[in-house]
């Protein structure tokens, strides 16, 4: 039987968050201040990376780089994406003061986790000031991981492997595959393989849905088991070990790991 030692969870959309909804409004206002249209599937295309290769990322696309030249005259170069990434961050550090509530059952989880003797980690794409403000903010709602790092800590962000690996590392555990990534997107999983770690995708509160609690709990039931079918096939797709809805069908995915 395999123990696991360490659990490592993301933020946004897995135990903050529900539906993942600061970093993608943050980054349609900003776009917006500059007259570029992003819809919000593109702005959730590639969430959960560092938020300036966010960026980056969506002024490559081609339809965000052809309104960048029609309102600049020129192609985005690096300077813009640095430009845009300062704008954004006093953006994204308002916007999450107003969506950092823990998502229902976050603390009991983790707290029973603990209660096993079980390291609990976290990793992020947001940067440490705004890192610093999710941690405050989810401590005086109960819960607190041990450690938590961003890209700003360890010099990269997703898929690179870098944060999980730094935990593993400072929680002293045996083996990577002692310990378990969670997330609500495809970046954290590619993140937890690269890792050696196992992925845990969580379909229902992330990205995937984009929704709030409220709007999640008015869908109607086939729309409701639509969405969720979809939400599971692309993090299965993106190389999830398995993939919950909620954060309390994690135990039974700990004992499936744990009989492997």
């Amino acid at each position: 039987m395999k123990r696991i030692e360490a659990v490592i969870f993301d933020w946004a959309g897995t135990t903050v968050d529900h539906g993942s909804l600061a970093p993608v409004r943050a980054i349609l206002r900003l776009f917006e201040r500059h007259a570029i249209q992003v819809t919000d599937a593109q702005a959730r295309a590639d969430m959960g990376i560092y938020k300036k290769d966010h960026i980056r990322s969506l002024l490559n696309m081609p339809t965000v780089a052809s309104q960048w030249r029609a309102g600049t005259g020129a192609d985005p170069v690096e300077a813009d994406v640095e430009h845009l990434f300062e704008e954004f961050l006093p953006l994204q550090t308002h916007v999450l003061r107003e969506h950092s509530t823990l998502i229902a059952d976050t603390a009991n989880v983790v707290g029973d986790l603990r209660s096993r003797g079980l390291r609990i980690g976290a990793t992020t794409g947001y940067t440490r000031p705004m890192l610093d403000i999710l941690e405050t903010s989810a401590q005086a709602q109960g819960y607190r991981p041990d450690l938590s790092y961003c890209p700003d800590d360890v010099g990269a962000g997703r898929p690179l492997p870098r944060m999980c690996l730094r935990l593993a590392l400072d929680f002293e555990v045996s083996a990577v595959d002692r310990v378990v990534k969670i997330g609500d997107t495809p970046s954290d999983i590619h993140e937890a393989r690269n890792a050696g770690m196992w992925a845990v995708g969580v379909a229902a509160t992330g990205n995937e849905l984009g929704l709030s609690e409220a709007e999640f709990s008015a869908l109607a039931p086939s729309e409701r088991d639509r969405l969720l079918a979809g939400a599971r096939a692309n993090l299965t797709a993106a190389g999830a070990h398995f993939v919950i809805d909620h954060l309390t069908q994690l135990d039974g995915v700990l004992k499936e790991i744990a009989d492997h």
